[in-house]
Parts: C-alpha cells; structure tokens; sequence
C-alpha cells in the first residue's frame, strides 16, 4: 500500500495526506476543484513549517513531504493506482455512498477503501460496493500529523486481514490503532457528542456562561479545550450531523440536538470555518458570543 488516496482536502483530508506523505507514502490528494487542493497544499506547507520550527523534522523531510503529494480532480486519475483509498469528505452519507460506488469500479480490486467519517455506519457504506470484505473505518483525529488516535471500525463483512493491515498501516505512521465495531458513533463521538451537547443545554438553559462553562471543564476536569470551544474546533454543523446520526442510529433522547445547536447551523455560525460560532474568531484572536451579544 506504498501508493495512498486520499479524497477530499479539508482539514481532514489535507492533515491525512501530510502524515502519510511524512511518512515516505506516495499521496494522491482527490478534490473537485484545483483551488481546494491548491489551499490544502499551502496549509500543509504552513504545517510542516511549524514542525522545522519545532525540530521535530528537518526541512529535508519537510521538501520530501510536499514532493510525496500530487494533486488530482479526478477521481478516476486521482485513485486508479491506490493500494488504499482514504475517503475524507463531508460528512453526508448519500456523498460517501456516491463516492464509494465509483471507488469499487475505479479501483483495483484488492484496493482496501477507508471511511474517516466519524459517525456514519461502515456496514452501510460498504455495502454499495462489491468488497465489504474491503471496507472499513479509519477515523483520525484532529489535528492529524499531532493526535495519536486512529479508531479502526470494522464494519460487519469486513475480514480480518483488512484490519491486520489497516494496524500495521496505522503503527508505520507513528498512531495509535483501537478497533471498535459499527455502532453508530463508535466510540469516541458516541462519548464526546452527548458531552458537547450538554454543554449547549447548559448555556440554552442559561445555567452558565460560554466562557463559564469552557473554564469548569479546563480547570476542573483538566480538559485541554472546553466543551463549545471544541466544538468550534470540529465545526457545529459537523457536531450536528454526528449528533443526528447518533438520534436517528439509537432513538434515544439523550442524543437529540439542543435547539440552540441547531439554530446557530441554520444561521451559518459553523464555528472556527465560518468565523462565528459560540466564539468569533477574527486574525487569530477572539471574542465571546453569548445568544448573539459578544462579550470582550
């Protein structure tokens, strides 16, 4: 699996592609247009330039990093040569069913196809293909040259030997692999989700403040970033989506929506990407946003 797909160039799919290529992996980075690659490109760049400033690489492994990415908006030319294909899109099923479909009659048929969806079952997305013994979850963590984590889903026809080498994959790029089975969520957004969530129930229902509540759960529970601020971090229309997968998966109350999650997604605060969410975010400073009034 020298030569790596990698399908959309987010946060996600960009920070994919910088490990693997890190790695001495062959990247091809798949997106619909040039400019999307072309700004993938650059925060990588941006991102390797941080680790020369840090030592913690060298610029030689910085300029064979970027040499290791070629970038396609071809999704045929883009993944035809993969041993692997890691599909980093948005996280909406019917774009992952589509992107899937056509993956299984581009691909080689021994090529393993990964999701890194975080919460969209693998059973499901496999079985638009004729190799669900092929597919599985590999879902990183952001940011994902730093974040050790790699959770693994096996999804119900997924074989062994997939997994064994989705591990060995996952150890030769310096993470973490822990296997969990296709429920919905897994295990690390059906345990953060619902505390994100209450978090929005606590400011909804005006128990604390969004500064208030981030600072109990740093000083208090030695969490690194509060709850909402997270939450700004991964994108509350992201936040949102996982949590409605989680509903309509379990069709357990506990996992429905705050309202106020909702509204701010309907008004296009999204967090950090539209630089509005329970913070504002302008040139790397911010401000607190509380039911629309800011707070210096």
């Amino acid at each position: 699996m020298n030569n790596i797909s990698v399908i959309g160039a987010g946060t996600m799919g960009n920070g994919i592609a910088h490990t693997f290529a890190q790695f001495g992996y062959q990247v091809s980075l798949i997106d619909v247009k040039q400019d999307f690659l072309d700004k993938a490109i650059i925060t990588i760049g941006s991102n390797l330039d941080r680790q020369v400033k840090k030592g913690t690489i060298s610029d030689e492994i910085k300029e064979k990093t970027l040499a290791n990415i070629k970038t396609f908006t071809s999704l045929e030319k883009g993944a035809e040569k993969a041993g692997l294909v890691v599909e980093a899109a948005s996280e909406n099923v019917e774009i992952k069913l589509d992107i899937f479909r056509q993956l299984d009659g581009i691909c080689n048929e021994c090529t393993i196809l990964a999701s890194n969806t975080s919460s969209i079952s693998i059973t499901k997305i496999a079985a638009v293909t004729k190799r669900p013994d092929k597919v599985i979850g590999m879902h990183f963590m952001n940011p994902v040259p730093l974040m050790k984590l790699v959770e693994v889903i096996k999804g119900y026809s997924t074989s062994e030997e997939t997994c064994r080498k989705i591990f060995e994959l996952s150890v030769n790029i310096d993470k973490i692999p822990i296997e969990a089975d296709d429920y919905p969520g897994f295990v690390a957004n059906r345990i953060l989700m619902p505390m994100i969530n209450e978090a929005i129930y606590t400011l909804f229902e005006g128990v604390a403040g969004v500064e208030e509540i981030d600072n109990v759960m740093k000083l208090g529970m030695a969490h690194p970033m509060g709850p909402l601020q997270l939450a700004d971090f991964i994108g509350l229309d992201v936040c949102l989506s996982i949590l409605t997968v989680l509903y309509d998966g379990f069709r357990n109350p506990k996992y429905a929506p705050c309202p106020l999650l909702i509204n701010m997604v309907e008004a296009g605060k999204k967090g950090i990407k539209s630089g509005e969410g329970f913070y504002q975010y302008t040139k790397g400073s911010k401000e607190l946003i509380v039911s629309g009034r800011f707070r210096k």
